[in-house]
């Protein structure tokens, strides 16, 4: 089934995507999904307006407003970098031939999260030896996720256990991949956060209803306010675009086609 053309809030997304009359963008094809890339926003608004709240089950939605509370808060330690954070420093080309598709492949994928950081980050963000990290929440500075389009960067972090990126600004590929894969929430901050946090500060993200998003410092007791992630957001609950896209009808279901 043709999806409608797809639009975004997100100001970085939107003003950060290739145009269709960039010799080098090849568009994305599919027989059973196609984007409309006479904008160049892609967005997801058009999508969302068709689907109703009992038509989407976010993956980690439950029955009870608690349950539901939790999905957008999450709570843990920071691992804190800088900038320009490239893909093959977030996972090298080396641990590319895991399948992102495959559950144990995924697993070993984040083990070696973050694994390519040069030797001045004393702290590792998977211990050598584990499969998850004790971090959850990452924070970073401009440009994170540049380099190459791999989607195993956004897949490797959010399979290591991060649930959120905060950065002050993102490569267009990372973003895009974070919301495609729906692994982890990427959040831009209004400010420098990674220059007044530290590695192993305990701190929450909220992602509230009325789109206001903070990151809270419980360590240094100072709170932040991080911008909107827009339409984006749902498919990001949904588990990403393809999941989104089955459940709002437009490609058949996982079950159908089996």
């Amino acid at each position: 089934m043709a999806a409608a053309s797809l639009q975004i809030k997100n100001p970085t997304f939107a003003k950060t995507l290739p145009s269709s009359k960039n010799p080098s963008f090849a568009p994305f094809r599919s027989s059973s999904l196609r984007v409309n890339y006479s904008s160049t926003a892609i967005n997801f608004k058009s999508i969302v307006s068709r689907v109703t709240p009992s038509t989407i089950v976010p993956r980690a939605a439950a029955s009870s407003s608690a349950e539901t509370q939790d999905r957008n808060t999450f709570h843990g330690l920071c691992y804190v970098v800088g900038d320009n954070i490239d893909t093959d420093q977030i996972i090298p080309s080396e641990y590319l031939t895991f399948s992102t598709s495959n559950p144990a492949d995924c697993e070993k994928l984040g083990s070696y999260a973050l694994i390519g950081l040069p030797d001045s980050y004393n702290d590792r963000f998977v211990e050598q030896g584990e499969i998850k990290s004790k971090y959850s929440i990452i924070i970073g500075g401009e440009n994170f996720g540049c380099g190459s389009s791999r989607e195993h960067a956004p897949v490797c972090l959010g399979a290591a256990g991060a649930k959120a990126v905060v950065a002050q600004s993102y490569a267009r590929i990372f973003f895009r991949n974070s919301v495609a894969t729906g692994e982890v929430y990427p959040l831009e901050s209004e400010i420098r956060v990674c220059d007044e946090c530290k590695t192993g500060d305990v701190a929450t993200v909220e992602l509230r209803e009325e789109g206001d998003c903070v990151l809270i410092n419980h360590t240094t007791g100072k709170e932040y306010k991080l911008k909107a992630i827009g339409d984006a957001g749902p498919v990001i609950d949904a588990g990403g675009i393809f999941d989104y896209a089955r459940k709002a009808g437009m490609i058949p279901s996982a079950a159908l086609v089996a």
